[in-house]
């Protein structure tokens, strides 16, 4: 949670007044990042109202049952969209639905399964007055009394629209419809009628929904019916009208009804959200216009002083109609709480793009409620539309609308919790799926599926429906045991280290190593003149010749890591892929570099191989003639690690075959090649190394983990299985599990190359390799940084794989780097707990561990939160599930090597140190995170292995002792000379 001091210094919002929310923009920009973005784990008020909705027109069906006359929609629904004679693709308008008319019982058993305590219905005008005006239709007012009766049983309280878009076609036909003058009168007698048939069981009423849409594309740019293309003036008329009319049934509601009934009235105001494209005076009030033009038309109105935004008046001059000071006295007030509509209808769908004046359009459901809580004086508000869409193909498992909903209603919860705005109830749109207006049946809204093409209209539950009944039974989102940051520390002798993908080589010999003799010309020139053919002699090269070396040296000590991760550049040791030319200045670096980072105790894990863009980091002749699908890179390969154990091999004792080889550019040719290579330099080192240089040495493997979208689907959690084994088990199954490959993959290739006529062939291994492969490891290590949800109903065609037949799904609820890298802690734990479970207690290094930042300072925050919640994750996996995690390595060591993922940032030729970097100094000098119960650890001293150091450290006696008398000697010469003097000048 943010602290309780940042809230109370950033404000929430007092008595709001027009013009106020302009102030939200610069506020949330100043919210404390990452900390404000994090998801909240909490709950919402007691007595918060959960509830679903639906319109008539999008469900109801039975356009001519039951005496019911055609609507606005009806007739648009029914124009000739295709050619003469064509039969339509598919359902027309809103004729059947989800033919709700006909299947109320089964729409409320929903309601029931759900556990809401609300719904929101709306009635149809055109089937309660067939004519718009009296008499009524019977049975309309029997059907709807049914529901009324249905939901008094289950104790599910009703909010009721009056008009949901629908309005009958005699009064568009006889008067105009809404650019009447005569409607609101109309409209008047509509709601007499129904607040007489059904007050006494409702509550809640809502006048009309989204009067700027009916108003703006209704008569403005006739997009939706009546398809009225009148231009702004008739819009802003209509809109005139829609706002006298809604007084007018709030004052009839307040004076003859509401003494008996006890209910409240409002009406539902829709609304989009806006940013600037950049944070300056002008574009927050060009942002701020958007908002009075579309939401503000008809709010300012309704909750400040009768009259519209000064932006519109000032703007639209002659268009915007005006009211008289009755009418503004008329219309203020006439909302007895702010019913907000935000979502798919409108957002990115309907708003005019001419109502955006230049800015960015957004879907911060929090920063709108802000706005509305400081423009309206800190109205109860209450969301009785909100929620997102799946494609019109999705069927249960809709994961893409589970994170919206997630993301919306944790928005409102922040909105409550920390903005102090007043939220009563929310509303998810909607229960089931329906006709959704201008878009037709492409896209789904609801939380129920619905089979438009079947004739029974069974309601078949999708995942949402799950997560939303759980999340009304908890009331939000409680915080969990796993989610909590755990006190502990790791075990002696654990490696903290720190990676850079290849170390920064610069073999320029030092001045002093130049052989030639020079003259100062002190005179005339100022300079050194070399003097030809004299020479000095030449001294052997030392390792503190190479400064580039002392510089990284000495920016890892700052560090306080155990351990340094780099990687050997084969192409550039063996540049013609083998020995017949040797880089020996190169070599000769990294003997020094390693050697040196054993004088200051820190260990090298050292890379044999690691895939990069340009040839795959091999040497050219090999990268030439097939890479890893040639069998003959894998011998080369074994002659370039037998070389890089005896050049380097006192010196590094902990080693890495292939580092990260990356799966999604490998062919499973290519693949299986460098297992072999692989295995064969495990066995080398096993067989004539080990003994000597004492060493471990593993493969490296990037290894993300794999989310199924719906936790409760067995759909989703087959495909998250598939891909951990095609991402993962693809390489470390045949090393540390049977010396073959996952059976899930073999199976999964045999299916698709049967019926998909791919031809995708996995290679076998002999007997021989399986046993040369299997068990070729000494630790398990790991390049963990993110972590991926996968669906199995395909919603996105970007993000399908058609091959592994998987969908990409992110959770907008996430942290995102600003590479749109998902930052996701707890994701770690549960990739170790399964190589665990796969793998047995194997020894683990999380060998490459980090995120991207934007060069800002103030996103380095994120990295701080990383790395701390990684870390504290890796603990848990640790302690909690007895994980043998033996190390963990941050990625990376600086930004000049590997630009945005550094704990030290390069500008000008300077490294400097990121405030990330002070971070992990501390924890790694704690060891973890004690606390004041965690016992002391007490941890011998440990010593990196340095071969030429060993005499030094096994003689410290003998030498002691040379020094002794060397000081000795030194102060015997010392008086011995004194004293004679002395002598001297007495005799003197």
């Amino acid at each position: 949670l943010l602290p309780p001091l940042l809230l109370l210094l950033l404000g929430r919002p007092g008595l709001g007044a027009p013009g106020q929310g302009a102030g939200t923009w610069s506020r949330f920009a100043r919210l404390p990042y990452p900390q404000d973005q994090l998801f909240l784990h909490d709950t919402f008020p007691d007595g918060f109202l959960w509830g679903a909705g639906s319109a008539a027109y999008q469900t109801e069906g039975g356009w001519r049952q039951g005496g019911k006359g055609p609507s606005v929609w009806d007739t648009f629904a029914h124009r000739p969209a295709t050619p003469p004679g064509a039969a339509p693709p598919g359902p027309v308008g809103g004729d059947v639905a989800s033919d709700s008319y006909n299947n109320l019982f089964r729409d409320v058993e929903g309601l029931r399964r759900l556990g809401v305590s609300h719904y929101r219905f709306s009635l149809s005008w055109a089937r309660l007055l067939p004519n718009g005006t009296a008499p009524p239709n019977p049975a309309g007012l029997a059907h709807y009394g049914r529901l009324l009766a249905r939901l008094r049983e289950l104790g599910v309280e009703p909010v009721v629209t009056l008009y949901h878009w629908d309005l009958p076609q005699a009064l568009q036909d006889a008067f105009g419809g809404w650019a009447s003058p005569v409607l609101p009168r109309l409209f008047r007698d509509y709601a007499e009628l129904c607040f007489r048939h059904f007050g006494g069981q409702v509550r809640y009423w809502l006048t009309m929904d989204n009067p700027y849409v009916v108003a703006w594309h209704g008569y403005g740019t006739g997009r939706l019916p009546p398809g009225v293309r009148g231009g702004p003036r008739l819009g802003y008329l209509a809109a005139h009208h829609l706002l006298q009319a809604h007084a007018k049934v709030w004052h009839l509601y307040n004076d003859h009804f509401r003494p008996a009934q006890r209910g409240k009235v409002s009406i539902a105001l829709s609304s989009h959200w806006i940013k600037p494209q950049r944070m300056t005076e002008k574009n927050i009030k060009e942002c701020q216009k958007s908002l009075d033009f579309v939401l503000g038309w008809f709010a300012k109105p309704i909750f400040i002083d009768g009259d519209y935004p000064e932006s519109m008046k000032s703007n639209l001059s002659s268009l915007l109609p005006e009211f008289s000071e009755a009418e503004k006295e008329y219309i203020k007030g006439t909302a007895d709480f702010f019913a907000l509509s935000f979502g798919a209808t409108l957002s990115f769908q309907l708003l005019d793009s001419h109502m955006k004046f230049q800015q960015l359009e957004s879907i911060s459901l929090r920063q709108l409620l802000y706005w509305i809580n400081s423009e309206y004086n800190n109205p109860q508000i209450f969301v009785v539309e909100n929620s997102w869409f799946v494609s019109g193909t999705t069927k249960k498992d809709d994961a893409k609308y589970i994170y919206y909903l997630k993301k919306f209603i944790m928005e409102t919860l922040k909105a409550i919790r920390y903005d102090g705005v007043n939220v009563f109830g929310y509303t998810v749109w909607s229960l089931l799926d329906g006709f959704e207006w201008h878009r037709g049946y492409s896209i789904r809204r609801g939380l129920f599926y619905v089979d438009f093409q079947s004739h029974d209209k069974k309601l078949m539950p999708k995942s949402s429906v799950l997560f939303y009944q759980k999340l009304i039974e908890k009331n939000g989102f409680p915080p969990l045991p796993e989610n909590q940051p755990i006190e502990g520390i790791f075990p002696c002798g654990f490696a903290w280290g720190i990676v850079d993908n290849y170390i920064q080589v610069d073999t320029t010999p030092a001045q002093f190593l130049d052989s030639s003799v020079y003259v100062w010309d002190v005179h005339q020139t100022k300079k050194l003149i070399k003097v030809d053919g004299v020479y000095a002699s030449k001294r052997k090269r030392h390792c503190v010749d190479f400064a580039a070396i002392r510089l990284q040296i000495s920016l890892l000590q700052e560090m306080r890591v155990t351990h340094f991760h780099f990687s050997l550049k084969w192409s550039l040791i063996l540049p013609l892929g083998n020995l017949s030319l040797i880089n020996h200045t190169l070599v000769h670096y990294y003997q020094c570099f390693a050697s040196e980072l054993l004088r200051v105790n820190i260990t090298p894990v050292v890379a044999l191989w690691q895939p990069m863009i340009e040839n795959q980091e091999l040497p050219v002749s090999l990268a030439k003639y097939g890479a890893w699908e040639n069998t003959e890179t894998v011998q080369a390969f074994v002659e370039y690690a037998r070389f890089c154990f005896t050049s380097l091999g006192d010196h590094v004792k902990f080693w890495i075959t292939m580092n990260e080889p990356s799966v999604k550019n490998l062919t499973y040719t290519a693949g299986h090649n460098l297992l072999k290579a692989h295995a064969k330099v495990w066995h080398l080192y096993d067989k004539e190394f080990r003994r000597s240089q004492k060493g471990k040495i593993s493969i490296a493997l990037q290894a993300d983990w794999v989310e199924p979208a719906c936790p409760f689907s067995r759909n989703d959690q087959e495909v998250a299985d598939r891909i951990l084994e095609f991402d993962i088990g693809w390489l470390a199954e045949p090393i540390f599990g049977n010396g073959d490959y996952p059976e899930v993959m073999r199976a999964w290739l045999h299916r698709i190359n049967s019926v998909d006529l791919y031809n995708f062939h996995l290679p076998y291994f002999s007997e021989d390799e399986k046993k040369l492969i299997q068990g070729s490891f000494d630790f398990f290590a790991l390049s963990h940084y993110t972590t991926t949800l996968v669906g199995s109903e395909k919603e996105d065609a970007v993000k399908y794989d058609h091959y592994l037949e998987v969908q990409m799904i992110n959770d907008i609820t996430w942290l995102h780097s600003p590479s749109r890298a998902a930052v996701v802690p707890w994701g770690l734990r549960k990739l170790l707990k399964w190589v665990k479970s796969k793998y047995g207690n194997v020894p683990i290094y999380v060998m490459a561990n980090g995120i991207d930042d934007d060069q800002n300072m103030v996103h380095d925050k994120l990295r701080v939160y990383y790395i701390q919640n990684y870390i504290n994750e890796a603990l848990k996996a640790y302690t909690l599930d007895d994980v043998n995690l033996q190390g963990y390595f941050v990625y990376s060591f600086n930004d000049k090597t590997a630009p945005k993922y550094g704990l030290y940032s390069y500008v000008a030729n300077q490294y400097e140190p990121k405030p990330s970097l002070k971070h992990y100094r501390e924890i790694i000098g704690n060891n973890g995170f004690p606390g004041p119960e965690t016992p002391e650890l007490l941890c011998p001293e440990e010593v990196a292995s340095c071969p030429k150091c060993h005499f030094l450290r096994t003689r410290k006696s003998l030498l002691a002792f040379i020094s002794f008398v060397f000081v000795a000697f030194i102060v015997t010469i010392f008086f011995i000379t004194y004293y004679s003097k002395r002598v001297e000048r007495r005799y003197k």
